[in-house]
This record gives C-alpha cells, structure tokens and sequence, in this order.
C-alpha cells in the first residue's frame, strides 16, 4: 500500500463504511426473514411494515437501489396475500 495521507484515509473511511454497509444489508435480510417466517397474516402484516421501513431507510442511505427495494416489498406483499387469516 502506498504510503500517501489520502490512501491512508480512504483505507479507514472504506473499513467504517463496509462495517455500517454490512449491517444494514443483516438488517434487510432478517426483516425479509420476519416476514416469511410469519405463520398467521396479522403478525405477517406488521412484520411487512418493519420490512418496508427498513427497505426505504436503506434506499433513503443509499445502500440499495430504489427498484430493488419496490422489487422485495413486492415479494414480501404476495407472501403475506397468499397467508390465510
């Protein structure tokens, strides 16, 4: 690794930005878990809230694009549809 300050700060800023990146990406991953894992439609319906609000603060910080974002809330609405009440 060259030994210039910019190299030096880019190294920590991308180690601190990996870390935060990661556990949003955990974060997506359990809610959409919550969700499916839901076995009746009312605890799957509030689940699917959690999930989407962590679906658009993620799109709002950056980490996931918008339409990958509608693509999952899509998913996970057509599995709380398909539970019976």
């Amino acid at each position: 690794m060259q030994r210039h300050k910019s190299v030096e700060k880019r190294a920590r800023t991308s180690k601190a930005a990996n870390l935060v990146n990661r556990q949003g990406r955990s974060r997506i991953k359990t809610a959409m878990k919550d969700v499916a894992s839901s076995k009746d439609k009312e605890s799957a319906t509030k689940a699917l809230s959690e999930a989407v609000s962590v679906l658009d603060k993620s799109v709002k910080t950056g980490l996931i694009h918008r339409n990958n974002a509608a693509n999952k809330k899509s998913k996970l609405a057509q599995i709380v549809n398909k539970l019976e009440k």
